[in-house]
């Protein structure tokens, strides 16, 4: 029998798994062709895990970025053909040496910024060829970019925030709830077993194989999706 598993719900949509977003204070993004501006305040936003840095820009326009580690009101950050490479300025990567620690780099040009936004986060450029550029990730992992999109050097602020505990689960919800993500996470067998085929009173017990059916419905397909193998490995 399939069951409303909790990924349908979200799926579906509600006011229970929807993001506040209008309590966002601003999308975060590169601008277009500006050259210089300056940092006029920092605002900090609940879908991000970092501060912004509000920008001021000669044409009057004004945006917001992620904040780089150790700037501050009135720093000027560069941008374009012809910025310096020091921290906090944005740049092709194609203009950034090997080694250098980046942020928020863009997925396609133009794009204002796709990876490594979290606070404290920073990718390092390890390898550069005509027509891409390698990047190890904050995962270990190496991606390789257009030598045309932007990426702003050095680390992201708010690097501390992991090393202060939640100490009650109460203000780990609300963190979690402001960002909109599921918490707390349970397994299966912790749930009723209306919300979840392997959900009962009676412990662990489920009943029946945790091996899901080829033909089984959705909300029937839990637990091992044709695994290679099961039990002891001898």
């Amino acid at each position: 029998m399939g069951k409303n598993l909790i990924q349908q719900a979200r799926g579906k949509g509600g006011p229970t798994y929807r993001a506040p977003s209008f309590k966002y204070k601003a999308k975060v993004s590169y601008p277009g062709t500006v050259k210089e501006g300056k940092i006029i305040d920092f605002v900090k936003c609940r879908g991000h895990s970092s501060p912004l840095a509000k920008m001021s820009y000669d044409n009057g326009e004004e945006s917001y970025i992620i904040a780089p580690e150790g700037k501050r009101v009135g720093d000027v950050i560069q941008g374009g053909e012809g910025a310096q490479v020091v921290h906090g300025n944005i740049l092709c990567l194609k203009d950034v040496p090997v080694g250098t620690s980046i942020f928020n780099i863009e997925s396609k040009p133009g794009d204002g910024g796709k990876f490594v936004r979290s606070g404290g986060c920073f990718a390092k450029v390890i390898a550069k060829k005509d027509n891409e550029i390698t990047v190890m990730l904050p995962s270990k992992k190496q991606k390789t970019f257009n030598p045309q999109c932007r990426a702003t050097i050095g680390i992201i602020a708010g690097s501390g925030r992991k090393e202060k505990p939640f100490l009650k689960a109460g203000n780990k919800y609300h963190y979690m709830k402001s960002r909109n993500k599921l918490y707390p996470r349970v397994c299966g067998i912790s749930m009723n077993a209306v919300d979840h085929p392997h959900g009962t009173s009676r412990s662990s017990k489920k009943g029946h194989p945790t091996i899901a059916p080829r033909n089984a419905p959705p909300g029937r397909k839990v637990g091992k999706l044709r695994p290679r193998r099961t039990g002891k490995k001898r």
